[in-house]
């Protein structure tokens, strides 16, 4: 488990080195889960250990959620007199989110053959 956490944290460390090095507008971690991406891509798949260790992360995600809320709770007077905008661009971009997920996987099963 330990190894597979290392894995897991010099991945998002290269990240964050990328993202201030080259001054990118893409957070760190994301870009450490792309090159993660990459690399089990080439790998066929992760190993058991780093499986394991991943399905023990998440199974306490819900954890990450309180900075969250308490975010929310501390900004609340803000969120009710900008409530407009926000809720405007939340549905925008779920609506974005939505129909172009439905466009690519239309895409994809055109391109799929039927078994």
């Amino acid at each position: 488990m330990l190894a597979a956490f290392t894995l897991l944290l010099v991945f998002q460390t290269i990240g964050e080195v990328l993202a201030r090095v080259l001054a990118l507008p893409v957070p760190g971690p994301v870009i450490g889960m792309a090159l993660l991406f990459a690399w089990l891509t080439i790998r066929r798949g992760p190993s058991g250990e780093l499986r394991s260790t991943a399905t023990q992360l998440l199974s306490h995600l819900s954890l990450l959620f309180i900075p969250a809320g308490v975010g929310v709770m501390l900004h609340f007077e803000r969120l009710r007199s900008e409530w407009l905008p926000i809720s405007a661009a939340l549905l925008i971009s779920t609506t974005a989110t939505i129909a172009v997920s439905a466009w690519v996987l239309n895409k994809l099963k055109r391109k799929t053959p039927a078994p």
